[in-house]
């Protein structure tokens, strides 16, 4: 595909946005599909998880989605550099999710649960460190898609969709911390 229709030259900007909104709407929906299968607001309640998790009811928690504007900045300022590589070679999207996963997931710098450390480090059972990775697994990839698709395609529509679906999960997540009167 050639690089005028992949708009890598607007600025960074831009790039955050895209970045930004990918990461929130995926990371809203990873979270609300991860939370009805595996029964957070029991696992965040009992044994080693309660241990430094906020329990469900947490307005922080609620917020959580809202405040990945942050993470999505942070993203963007990493990811910037390497826009060409990701957004323009061959299979992007998985050197994108490739490199998020080896480095945000399987190999953070903190024991995290699920991550090489996390099994080194950590007291959780091998259950308790699976039963997250395929939220976390499944955002990554679904952000690096979401992200070099919008970049391949030249439709306005991905924009409007994209910023609605970010401000909706923005004012979903501030109604949840506004509503809840948790910790």
């Amino acid at each position: 595909m050639e690089g005028k229709n992949l708009d890598l030259h607007a600025g960074f900007g831009r790039f955050w946005f895209r970045v930004t909104a990918c990461h929130i709407v995926t990371y809203f929906v990873a979270g609300l599909i991860a939370y009805s299968l595996f029964n957070y607001k029991g696992l965040f309640q009992e044994g080693t998880l309660a241990c430094y998790m906020l329990p469900i009811s947490s307005k922080w928690i609620a917020a959580g989605p809202s405040l990945q504007v942050i993470r999505g900045l942070i993203i963007a300022l990493a990811l910037y550099p390497f826009r060409q590589i990701i957004l323009e070679g061959a299979a992007g999207g998985l050197k994108l999710a490739g490199l998020l996963i080896g480095l945000s997931v399987l190999s953070p710098s903190g024991a995290a649960p699920g991550s090489v450390e996390g099994f080194i480090y950590t007291q959780l059972t091998w259950a308790q460190h699976l039963r997250g990775l395929p939220e976390v697994v499944l955002q990554n990839l679904a952000f690096a898609w979401l992200l070099t698709a919008w970049y391949h395609s030249s439709r306005r529509s991905w924009t409007v969709v994209m910023g609605l679906l970010t401000l909706l999960a923005i004012a979903m997540s501030l109604a949840g911390a506004f509503v809840n009167r948790g910790s």
